[in-house]
């Protein structure tokens, strides 16, 4: 029985990781940051088959006793507040996590359990201005954020080790992938959030920034399996996981609030505080690379997802309720 060691189980891409890697015969092995209920909230149903212990990442010793004791074949690495936003408002704390927090598990790997694989979750805000469209693996740099430059750190980091330590280590290159899942701060879910609210008249309006940016979204689902496949090939590598299509928070919109039957003008309201500053430019992944190496595409649509989230929102309220 192979042993895999998720950092941030709790989060979205942890919780659908857990259920794929114990449905194909693993140990699991998830680390939370502290004893906030709140962090094992998407793996509660999972409790009693994943084993949980506390993280800190800033902690050298402890993760080497970690290791030490758990032995992993296999590490993903989802530790961060992947909310963008905190980032400005704290870049230090972002910083220490998602940079040195990956150069602290990467070092643990090589003292401690060498043959372990990693897979680092990086991030197309590495590229945020961006030098072409769409990207690829070898597009260049040029982060806009403390976020997007925390994980050109680690993505570089991960890189550095596989070349001069010879570490299985690689990075996956992730575009917005979203679910029911998601957390209610991203766009995609206040979005499906109030959609659901104002078609049960707990709401009546929706303000949010610019209606017209645009991202590449997928279903986390299948960027999990594409996690899990990069560290089953022979060799180690960094792969862009994309749909290779945009929609705009307006098209987003239009679909969420149609599929209960509302018209997304009536109720949403954008106002210019909410505008991200600065704007990244036009981010959408060329996931070819993932397709020919490692037989992968995207099987949810973006209209697909989107009824599913608005749909799974719809059930809870009603539940709850």
């Amino acid at each position: 029985m192979p042993t895999a060691l998720i950092t941030g189980i709790g989060g979205q891409d942890g919780s659908y990781l857990a259920e794929m890697l114990l449905a194909n015969g693993y140990r699991v092995v998830g680390t939370v940051p502290d004893d906030d209920p709140a962090n094992i909230d998407r793996i509660r149903h999972l409790l009693g088959r994943v084993e949980i212990v506390r993280d800190d990442l800033l902690d050298q010793d402890r993760l080497e006793r970690l290791f030490a004791e758990h032995r992993p074949d296999e590490v993903y690495n989802f530790a961060a507040n992947s909310v963008l936003a905190a980032s400005f408002r704290q870049p230090i704390a972002a910083t220490l996590v998602l940079a040195m927090g990956v150069t602290r598990i990467l070092e643990s790997i090589r003292k401690i359990a060498p043959r372990t694989r990693f897979f680092q979750a990086s991030s197309s805000e590495i590229f945020g201005k961006p030098a072409e469209v769409p990207q690829t693996e070898t597009t260049p740099f040029h982060p806009r954020n403390p976020y997007g430059v925390s994980k050109a750190y680690g993505h570089l980091m991960t890189m550095t080790y596989r070349e001069n330590y010879g570490l299985f280590a690689c990075s996956g290159i992730l575009y917005n992938h979203e679910s029911p899942r998601r957390s209610p701060e991203f766009v995609t879910r206040k979005i499906t959030l109030a959609a659901a609210r104002i078609k049960l008249g707990l709401a009546k309006e929706l303000r949010l920034g610019n209606l017209d940016a645009r991202r590449d979204w997928g279903f986390a689902g299948d960027y999990v399996r594409a996690m899990w496949l990069m560290l089953q090939r022979p060799q180690p590598d960094d792969y862009v996981l994309a749909t290779g299509e945009t929609h705009s928070v307006r098209d987003l919109c239009e679909e969420a609030f149609s599929h209960v039957g509302l018209d997304y003008r009536e109720h949403v309201v954008q106002e210019a505080e909410s505008f991200r500053p600065p704007e990244t430019s036009q981010l959408v992944g060329n996931p070819a690379k993932a397709g020919r190496d490692l037989d992968w595409k995207p099987t949810v649509t973006f209209r697909e997802l989107v009824r599913m989230m608005v749909d799974a929102d719809l059930e809870e309220m009603r539940r709850s309720s």
